[in-house]
């Protein structure tokens, strides 16, 4: 039976991928929502070759959206309008009610980290609510799960993404991270819970292929997540870079006049230093990195530790992201995924998935393996 899948945000950066994915899919309808009408019409009209044809509806999660799926009616609805952070859990709540199927795209910390707030209801509805269906905490988890198998104890993840100068991330994105640009962040740091500050720890990562990149603290899920599912972690520690260095070293001084108090908060200038940020794409390119280093003992309590790199050329780097609302939708579409509850995308896509559904992207996967 065809399955109704609403996007909301469906011509977006994100929406729009998952659409493209989606929508060679015999079992499945797709409907493209969002809050302008043009924009649901020329996406539409742009992609008369799905196999089920495309609907439109303009949607405005602030408003009449329990009206909107009643008339829709949907089975499965996947939320990628961001920033997640200043968001509460209205959408979730409606597909409850309705009885439909619900996917986020959140990375907002405590956005994912307190979604079991909705688990009882969602499994009194027969529904799955998965938020954080992106790379964290969906990529990064699969990653640790797969080769956790090869550690007796793994005591360190320590994991990074830099981005590409010429594929800005949206708004919604942008306002993301200069949200916590500044702000204190909590993680855990050689078995304590100790207070860092966004963007600041500024140090480089070596990544193969892009050379010496710039990094700084991010708050991701993760912090919170990781230390309850891998109990023998003592040191937990996420980080993003801008590829050209003055626009990293930019936001790193912002970072210090909001830790300061001399600025309150970035998030509202999201538009603005984005669009300034672009003035600098001449000296970047469309290249990505992303990596992630584990250490630890071996079964014989050898030192051993294992790095993980995703180079994203071309320009794909923002599609990494779309990938678990991708399989989550197709298996709960085909009846594969049953696990009503309201939970994160953590150990229901693996690694093995994952990196599989990236191969028509320009990406090279590069593995190091050490033992001491």
């Amino acid at each position: 039976m065809t399955k109704r899948v609403l996007i909301i945000g469906g011509y977006g950066n994100f929406g729009g991928y998952i659409a493209q994915k989606l929508m060679s899919e015999q079992g499945l309808k797709l409907i493209i929502a969002g809050r302008s009408e043009d924009k649901c019409r020329a996406f539409v009209d742009a992609h008369k070759t799905a196999v089920n044809p495309l609907q439109w509806c303009v949607l405005d999660i602030t408003k009449d959206l329990t009206a909107t799926l009643q008339d829709i009616k949907p089975d499965i609805v996947i939320h990628t309008s961001g920033p997640f952070q200043s968001q509460g859990y209205d959408v979730a709540e409606t597909c409850i009610a309705q009885g439909c199927h619900y996917i986020d795209l959140a990375d907002g910390r405590e956005f994912v980290c307190s979604i079991d707030a909705l688990d009882e209801s969602a499994k009194t509805a027969d529904v799955s609510v998965i938020t954080g269906a992106s790379s964290v905490p969906g990529l990064t988890s699969a990653i640790i799960d797969h080769y956790l198998s090869d550690f007796g104890v793994l005591h360190t993840v320590e994991y990074a993404i830099s981005t590409a100068q010429q594929i800005p991330p949206g708004v919604a994105t942008t306002a993301a991270i200069l949200g916590y640009t500044g702000k204190p962040i909590r993680t855990l740091i050689d078995g304590a819970h100790k207070t860092v500050h966004g963007w600041q720890n500024l140090h480089s990562h070596i990544f193969p292929i892009l050379g010496r990149r710039w990094l700084g603290n991010c708050d991701i899920p993760d912090l919170s997540l990781f230390p309850e599912r891998y109990k023998d972690l003592r040191t937990l520690r996420f980080y993003a870079g801008a590829e050209v260095s003055v626009v990293h070293l930019v936001l790193w001084g912002l970072s210090w006049l909001v830790r300061a108090g001399m600025i309150k908060r970035l998030d509202k200038a999201a538009a603005i230093l984005r669009n300034t940020g672009k003035t600098f794409d001449a000296f970047g390119s469309k290249t990505s990195g992303f990596f992630m280093r584990l250490s630890g003992t071996d079964k014989n309590e050898q030192d051993i530790e294992k790095l993980y790199y995703i180079i994203a050329r071309s320009g794909h780097g923002p599609y990494i992201p779309c990938i678990p609302a991708i399989l989550l939708t197709k298996k709960l579409a085909n009846g594969t995924l049953q696990k009503p509850g309201a939970y994160a995308c953590m150990g229901i896509i693996s690694l093995k998935e994952y990196i599989s559904a990236l191969d028509d992207m320009d990406i090279q996967i590069i593995k190091k393996d050490m033992k001491q």
